[in-house]
């Protein structure tokens, strides 16, 4: 996960070095959503079908390619290409790691391994944008040494995950395509609407700070430096997993409005940065949002898997994770369209203001109707 975000801080060398718009930057980073949601829907239930342990060296795989593009990236199609083979390998990944870490975990663990795994999830995308910004601003080749990097994490990843025993019984060794679209068990509807509205404003925030935050950071805080501009990326993320450790305590029913409440303080805090220009509060905001994040995403996982069926689970999980990174990809090009008419200020404001709408619903539906399942 941590190289689908290793480019983020990188993307004002890059249009330094190729020139294109805030829009196109956009454009590059919802290529690696539309990837996610094109695998996740095609290939979402694979993971049940052929087992875990392939879909996940796969995904592997399509990283390491990833990585090979952005090493040899001159121009904007291997930037494009990049994206494409990062968003396939974070589509396989999502579902199938996440179901197989939890039927990894023995009797009674099953809770701390859904946190091991989101945690992984969050905290992989937090960590790229804070490798490659200290990398770009501090040690050679800015452009190529974290994807080397990059590339060595995925051996170990590959040879750790080919050790691991297949969790689902009588796998497909080479079923043929069978793309199922968005199917969610009907047992599961009353639960994930309410959860997915949530994980969508929350992933809204994340595409915020993962596609456009050093743009802010640099043009409108007048912050030049990349591995601040790492640091803020990766501090949403910290935080994202911080709020995630605290949805147990609080239970998942109780934790999904609490979360979309404390989000909507954080969006509150990132548009009040824009407005005064104020580095501080714009993390401040991000620790803040990254917090009601975590807690409702955690919280969305733990409802979605008790009320999923075995045998439906890593589809049901893989739907789930399609409308989360439609809020990734659909709001932040959003962003950047109005970037070009309005600028980055005002389009920051917009983004924040309709954010705040959505989580603000649901986290008031949830609170009213709370999901059944726990």
């Amino acid at each position: 996960m941590a190289g689908t975000t290793l480019p983020t801080p990188l993307y004002g060398l890059y249009q330094q070095r190729i020139g294109f718009s805030e829009l196109t930057v956009t454009v590059v980073f919802a290529t690696y959503a539309v990837a996610v949601i094109a695998a996740l829907l095609i290939a979402g239930n694979y993971a049940d079908v052929m087992g875990r342990r392939p879909v996940i060296l796969a995904a592997m795989a399509f990283s390491a390619a990833s990585a090979g593009c952005f090493l040899l990236a001159r121009d904007l199609p291997p930037l494009f290409a990049g994206r494409l083979l990062s968003g396939l390998a974070a589509g396989l990944l999502s579902g199938a790691a996440t179901a197989a870490v939890i039927e990894l975990a023995g009797p009674g663990r099953k809770a701390r391994a859904g946190f091991a795994a989101t945690a992984a999830n969050m905290g992989g995308l937090g960590c790229g944008p804070l490798l490659s910004g200290l990398l770009a601003q501090y040690a050679p080749w800015p452009l190529h040494l974290v994807f080397w990097v990059h590339l060595g994490l995925v051996v170990l990843a590959g040879a750790l995950t080919w050790l691991l025993p297949e969790t689902v019984e009588d796998p497909e060794r080479w079923p043929p395509p069978r793309p199922r679209g968005m199917v969610v068990p009907p047992e599961v509807k009353g639960v994930f609407v309410p959860v997915s509205v949530a994980a969508f404003a929350g992933f809204a925030l994340l595409g915020l700070f993962t596609a456009v935050a050093p743009s802010f950071v640099a043009q409108t805080l007048d912050v030049h430096n990349l591995a601040v501009s790492g640091a803020v990326v990766f501090s949403v993320f910290l935080a994202s997993t911080a709020g995630q450790s605290l949805t147990r305590k609080a239970g998942a029913r109780r934790a999904l409005p609490a979360g979309c409440a404390t989000l909507v303080a954080g969006l509150l805090l990132v548009a009040l940065s824009l407005a005064v220009q104020s580095l501080p509060v714009l993390v401040a905001g991000a620790l803040l949002g990254g917090t009601g994040q975590g807690l409702a995403f955690r919280a969305a996982l733990a409802l979605l898997d008790a009320a999923a069926p075995p045998r439906h689970r890593g589809g049901t999980i893989s739907a789930f994770f399609v409308v989360a990174y439609t809020g990734i990809s659909l709001p932040v090009v959003g962003v950047g369209a109005l970037a070009t008419w309005l600028g980055l200020r005002p389009a920051g404001l917009v983004f924040a203001g309709c954010v705040i709408a959505v989580a603000a619903s649901a986290g008031t539906y949830a609170a009213l109707r709370p999901p059944k399942a726990e």
